[in-house]
């Protein structure tokens, strides 16, 4: 313990010999014996206090370093709170509000020996004088010497008078702080301790004090003890709020220094304010990005690559999705070389262009071993702490990945990796060869951090530990400790942090205000891309110069994101000559020069996201918003966030990476469910402009979130299969449409509005091409919505050289045209039928809108038509406003009405029984007649109605129909008469095809002939069946027979088959030749269900008769001599001894 203060002679000793003049420290001068000296002062504490602590050295002297006043705060910090501690307690002392206490008292005796000097030197003097005529005061000023010593003062020998008004000095200061509730509450056991009580005459000595204080101190008219009081009465309870106070109403009375003493003060408070979120808790509310902060800053965005714009990516953790393949296929699967190329092949199908890889990298030991020391022993590193940039050895290592790309590349899928550029593993080759490309320091920033714990050094010249506190989890310290083995050399080196959670304990934060350290982690970034043509960089935001200055070199007053930056605190002046250039910008233009075809993909937040694409350059960006505000259902906010985006930047919104979940987040089907909200917001993920990302698991609907420590999947989970179904029919159809939604040329982005007012809830936007529009309407809650949209929000346009803002009606978004006969079409993906509306009526009016609660419309292939022969207005007046399954076939139905109309007689009853009464052999040479004038009276018909056929209708039948033949139709149904009578044929009638289907197969072979060239083939004839809508002319005669869907198309189809396979036919030959020429024909080989499988090619038992029988038929029909019975005969027995064989059959070598 010091000794007590007492009176000391003056002599040798009390010479200013040894006093150095320190910058900022503050000085006192007193006549003494005609010479002005010079002493520093320290913070005077109860000595109470002190021995409790056993603490007796002097407390933050004047004469201190800057850096070390915080440290003696944060050690008498660390020393009060072990012994609250100790007994149970929690009022707990703030280290930095303590420092600020310190920086308020140097404050005070700054102003009051400025006030001395320039106003009453001998205040003190006089005043002393005073105190010693009374016993009372004086007994005041003896107790507070005896009870707030000065070590700092005991340690010199002063005089006598010195020491007496030095303390009248302290008392004057020890009054100001009590005035200071805030002060108080920050220091009171030092000032104020419990039990301790000063004399009554304290009082009077303050009111004597008071009274001998001089006006108008620093151009106020109020006294210097008010002057001092003044921030503690206008902002009792903040410290930061009265020093904010002081830097603003009092600069022109503080130094330089001292400033940087007060600005230091804010941000050793907010520090330690600084609410730090434990991760897994909510996330804070995300705000409508704010373009405006970034007005001043140049636009320079990267031109995509021709592939870019289309990318549509699903990310894989690794090791994980290793372990669920192991599991589905039922063998070892733990390399990338050995993933079934079925897998790659799957996400291709599904509309899949990017894998990314997760965890690729070889990772850190140490992390490894942190987490299976805190309780996971089965846990793998983190995907995030690196050792290096090879692939890992445990996933098959290069060759591996060699062997995977090669697969993906045979379906059109590229391979994204991560790039972790703030930091490296804690054990990183780097943190082992080259610590100082790292943030360090050379002692621990607080004192409560020991390093006593294991060894997660895996090199053994050099020791790796984690502050100990970290594995019972009582603190996560920002700093971590490496030791040169050999030479002792000690680092204290910062853990990767970007400020919003804890620091990440396995990782080393990078300096990039060491330009080596920038120049290697380019180096790294260009191996990465020669490897992966898409990059993404983890955290990249971390890395913008504005956030590199504020989490790690904070301007003086800005300070507090990372605990222990303080004292590293840089000046913009400073800091902008160490890092003059934004490293991304840096790294966009030199990857576009050196390996220009790989895509830069940022994971950036803070409001970020434009920066990074219109500044920086980077090809696309995270939209963190997408997700975080769907899922609230914060619609208002989000579309907020599309319109700032169009007015400000559209390009922007092209380059946004939009996702349902990340690795960092919840799981898609935790986030928004496996019903219509979750397919509601996958379409808009699906259809938005910008870059759509699936996670993990995603469209299986798995759960369990995969930690970056994951190796394997922890939950027993199969895909759910009604998730995986919808997928394929709501979503994977629209990944392969990327052409018309990544870009935002076509982009417009429509309010719903009803009686006024904006539902906020409904997302409705066109976008396209300029050949294709689509309409996308979407409402993202519970309750319906309906109203028009008409006019679109404004969306900045550039335009020869100039910008201006516009917006557009709905009409001419979609590309129409003002047109009285114009209507516009489009086709509904998601209830698969098709609208029509005037043109005009979507001028005028806008589109009606109603949708339910998270309902999902898609409109694709929107087009516009001319109504040149009112066929279109004809099928509005009878649809309106519904839609239609077939609308083209409608639309064609009514362009054909003539030829249908025409040819009535071959679908009339008496027709069909005529042709009956001839396959039953009942009929008579009068029913031959009356069939020969129902055919001339049709054709006959057809050939007038031709000319009334719209030119476009004209050009579907490729040429007019032949006039009709009269003895060339005599002649076939005579032989079409003689064919049944013949009871040598009778076989025919053994076929369920001639019995259910031929009286349509043969009319519809009627119908067709006037229309089919002499050289036409099955093919031309079938196309040309399909055109003429022969299966909706016959369909009520096949539904009442029972055909539906397959089975009428195949009806009609063997109408054209009957008209053409004759031609197959060459006299003499052997049936299965004329059989095998039929079949090269690509439809009669589908109609024979014919198909190649392991090297032989079959054909089906059924569909082969029938098609004997039609060719059989067509043959006959047209050929007098052909013997029917033998050909099918023939070729039946053939079949039965080819077992499904089609060479068999057809008799030819196998």
């Amino acid at each position: 313990m010091f000794p007590a203060e007492k009176p000391r002679s003056p002599g040798g000793s009390s010479s200013k010999k040894g006093l150095q003049h320190h910058p900022g420290v503050i000085y006192s001068h007193y006549h003494w014996f005609g010479r002005c000296l010079l002493i520093p002062r320290d913070f005077r504490i109860s000595v109470r206090t002190r021995t409790e602590l056993d603490f007796f050295p002097p407390l933050f002297p004047s004469d201190a370093h800057l850096n070390e006043l915080y440290q003696e705060a944060t050690e008498l910090a660390y020393r009060y709170n072990e012994k609250v501690r100790s007994k149970g307690g929690n009022d707990y002392l703030s280290s930095g509000k303590l420092h600020a206490v310190a920086v308020l008292h140097q404050l005070y005796q700054s102003v009051l020996s400025n006030y001395l000097n320039t106003h009453e030197p001998d205040f003190f003097s006089r005043l002393g004088t005073l105190v010693g005529k009374n016993h009372d005061i004086e007994e005041v000023l003896t107790f507070y010497m005896k009870e707030f010593p000065s070590p700092l003062l005991v340690s010199k020998s002063y005089p006598v008078e010195f020491y007496y008004l030095e303390s009248l000095r302290g008392y004057f200061i020890h009054q100001v702080m009590e005035e200071n509730p805030a002060l108080i509450a920050a220091s009171k056991p030092l000032l104020k301790p419990e039990g301790l009580f000063f004399p009554k005459a304290h009082q009077a000595l303050t009111a004597l004090m008071g009274g001998y204080v001089q006006q108008r101190t620093g151009g106020k008219e109020e006294d210097l003890f008010s002057f001092l009081t003044r921030p503690a009465r206008l902002y009792p309870d903040s410290l930061l709020d009265q020093i904010r106070y002081i830097l603003e109403h009092w600069a022109d009375m503080i130094d330089s220094e001292l400033k940087r003493l007060l600005l230091r003060a804010i941000d050793y408070v907010q520090e330690e304010e600084k609410p730090h979120f434990p991760p897994g808790g909510p996330a804070p509310p995300m705000p409508v990005i704010d373009y405006s902060l970034f007005d001043h800053e140049y636009e320079a965005f990267t031109a995509d690559r021709n592939w870019m714009p289309n990318v549509v990516m699903i990310a894989k953790s690794t090791l994980v999705w290793l372990d669920q393949l192991t599991k589905e296929y039922g063998y070892p699967i733990d390399t990338l070389d050995k993933i079934p190329e079925r897998e790659i092949e799957l996400l291709a199908q599904r509309g899949f262009t990017a894998l990314w890889l997760i965890g690729i990298w070889e990772r850190s030991s140490a992390s490894k071993m942190i987490k299976n020391l805190t309780g996971n022993p089965d846990a793998e590193a983190s995907a995030y702490s690196l050792r290096n940039y090879e692939i890992a050895s445990l996933i098959g290592g290069w060759g591996a990945l060699d062997s995977l790309r090669h697969t993906c590349s045979k379906y059109g899928v590229r391979l994204a990796s991560d790039m972790v550029p703030n930091h490296t593993g804690i054990d990183s080759d780097w943190v082992m060869s080259n610590p100082d490309l790292f943030i360090w320091q050379r002692h621990p920033p607080f004192p409560s951090y020991t390093f006593d714990g294991p060894n997660l050094s895996p090199n053994p010249n050099v020791e790796i530990k984690l502050e100990d506190h970290y594995y019972d989890r009582s603190d996560a310290a920002v700093t971590f400790q490496r030791r040169d083995l050999n030479t002792g050399e000690t680092h204290y080196i910062f853990h990767g942090n970007d400020g919003t959670s804890m620091p990440w304990n396995d990782t080393a934060q990078l300096d990039f205000l060491n330009p080596k350290t920038r120049e290697m982690v380019y180096q790294q970034i260009k191996h990465v891309a020669m490897n992966f043509p898409i990059i993404r960089f983890d955290a990249a935001m971390t890395l913008a110069k504005k956030h590199i200055q504020r989490l790690w070199y904070p301007r003086p007053g800005r300070g507090g994101d990372i605990a222990g930056r303080v004292p590293h605190s840089l000046d913009d002046e400073t800091f902008h000559r160490l890092i003059p250039n934004e490293f991304w910008r840096e790294v966009v233009d030199r990857i576009n020069e050196e390996l220009p075809d790989t895509l830069l993909l940022a994971e950036a937040f803070w409001m970020m996201e434009g920066y990074f694409v219109r500044t920086l350059g980077m090809h696309r960006v995270y939209n963190s918003a997408f997700m975080n505000m769907l899922k609230n259902q914060e619609n208002k906010k989000y579309r907020d966030t599309i319109k700032n985006t169009l007015i400000y930047e559209p390009e922007i919104l092209k380059r946004f990476v939009n996702f349902m979940n990340n690795p960092d987040e919840e799981t898609a089907i935790a986030q928004f469910g496996d019903g219509d909200k979750y397919f509601g917001v996958c379409t808009l993920l699906a259809t938005m402009p910008g870059l759509p990302m699936f996670g993990h698991g995603q469209v299986e609907g798995f759960r369990e979130k995969y930690g970056m420590e994951y190796r394997r999947a922890y939950w027993d989970e199969t895909a759910n299969q009604h998730l995986v179904d919808e997928h394929y029919r709501r979503i994977f159809p629209l990944l392969k449409r990327r052409y018309l939604y990544s870009d935002v040329e076509y982009f417009e982005l429509f309010d719903l509005v009803h009686d006024g007012h904006v539902h906020e809830s409904a997302f409705c936007y066109v976008n396209g091409t300029d050949t294709e529009r689509s309409l996308i309407l979407y409402n993202n809650q519970y309750e319906k919505v309906e109203g028009t949209i008409k006019h679109s929000s404004p969306k900045l346009i550039k335009q020869n050289g100039g910008k201006h803002t516009a917006t557009k009606s709905l009409a001419e978004s979609l590309g129409l045209t003002v047109s009285g006969r114009r209507f516009v079409i489009w086709d509904s993906f998601t209830d698969k039928l098709t609208y029509m509306s005037p043109s005009l009526k979507l001028f005028d009016d806008g589109l009606w809108v109603h949708l339910w609660g998270f309902e999902t419309k898609v409109f694709l292939n929107i087009r516009e038509v001319e109504d040149s022969d009112g066929v279109y207005a004809e099928l509005y007046e009878r649809i309106g406003g519904q839609g239609i399954a077939n609308f083209e076939e409608e639309i064609m139905a009514l362009r054909l009405r003539p030829v249908t109309e025409a040819m009535e007689n071959l679908r009339s009853e008496s027709f069909f029984s005529l042709l009956s009464s001839i396959f039953d052999r009942t009929s008579s040479s009068k029913a031959e007649r009356t069939l020969l004038l129902s055919l001339g009276e049709a054709y006959a018909h057809l050939t007038t109605a031709y000319e009334l056929l719209h030119p476009q209708t004209k050009k579907i039948l490729n040429h007019p129909p032949r006039d009709p033949d009269v003895k060339a139709i005599m002649e076939t149904v005579k032989r079409l008469n003689t064919l049944f009578a013949d009871h040598s044929t009778r076989l025919f009638s053994q076929s369920r095809l001639l019995l259910d289907e031929l009286e349509v197969i043969v009319s519809s072979a009627f119908f067709l002939n006037p229309f089919v060239g002499e050289d036409a083939g099955i093919e031309e004839v079938v196309a040309l069946a399909e055109r003429l809508q022969l299966c909706r002319f016959y369909a009520e005669k096949l539904n009442k027979a029972g055909f539906v869907g397959d089975d009428q198309r195949k009806a009609c189809q063997s109408g054209a088959i009957v008209v053409c396979a004759h031609r197959a036919y060459r006299k003499g030959e052997k049936p299965q030749e004329t059989l095998a020429r039929l079949l090269e024909e690509e439809r009669v080989r589908t109609y024979g269900l014919v198909n190649e499988y392991q090297g032989v090619i079959w054909f089906d038992k059924e569909r082969m008769q029938e098609l004997i029988f039609l060719s059989a038929l067509s043959i006959a029909m047209n050929e007098p001599e052909f013997d029917p019975t033998s050909y099918v005969k023939t070729l039946f027995d053939a079949q039965l001894n080819a077992s499904y064989r089609l060479k068999r059959l057809l008799a030819l070598p196998e």
